[in-house]
């Protein structure tokens, strides 16, 4: 029989991990209610360049490093959690205040804690943590706080906050586990 690759320590195993099982931790606590995670998505720029006396194809290497924003979708609740960070880039309500009382300095961004680190991570069908990413100095860069409402509709009103990043690592101290098994109750 050969060697099952994909899954050294569960060599039983031959599919890969669901998409439906993740947590998304923020500030050493999980953030409730996220239903969806767009892709971790990295794309290298492409820098072409051609030598003289080099044959007429250009020569392409890589450029730098671009991470795609992510997207976290929750239903709305009374938890304002989403709409808090999305106004600490941008606040409006300080903005204006500190324009009518004539104050210096303007504090409608919170300079301090506006970028977060957060961690998500992939589980599998039993519970157990096999992936984890850490996703570095994200900031959100679009909130939306309703979406389109329709008295015909038949769906979940959704918050979803786009956040923009600098990057992401895998963290490989979360390995593969040995899978849980157990025994069916005789009949």
């Amino acid at each position: 029989m050969p060697t099952n690759t994909q899954f050294p320590k569960a060599t039983y195993r031959y599919d890969p991990y669901s998409n439906y099982k993740f947590r998304v931790r923020r500030d050493g606590k999980y953030v409730a209610g996220i239903s969806k995670v767009s892709a971790l998505r990295q794309t290298k720029q492409v820098i072409s360049h051609r030598a003289d006396g080099d044959p007429s194809t250009p020569r392409r290497m890589p450029g730098q490093s671009d991470y795609s924003p992510i997207t976290l979708e929750r239903g709305v609740t009374h938890d304002m959690e989403f709409e808090q960070w999305a106004n600490k880039v941008r606040d409006y309500h300080n903005s204006t205040a500190d324009d009518q009382q004539g104050a210096s300095g303007n504090q409608d961004v919170s300079l301090k804690d506006f970028r977060r680190d957060l961690i998500l991570e992939v589980y599998n069908e039993a519970g157990q943590k096999v992936i984890a990413y850490t996703i570095y100095r994200c900031w959100p860069s679009e909130f939306t706080a309703l979406p389109d409402l329709d008295a015909n509709g038949n769906a979940v009103a959704i918050h979803v906050l786009k956040l923009e990043n600098e990057g992401w690592e895998r963290d490989t101290s979360v390995g593969e586990d040995s899978e849980p098994s157990f025994t069916l109750p005789a009949s």
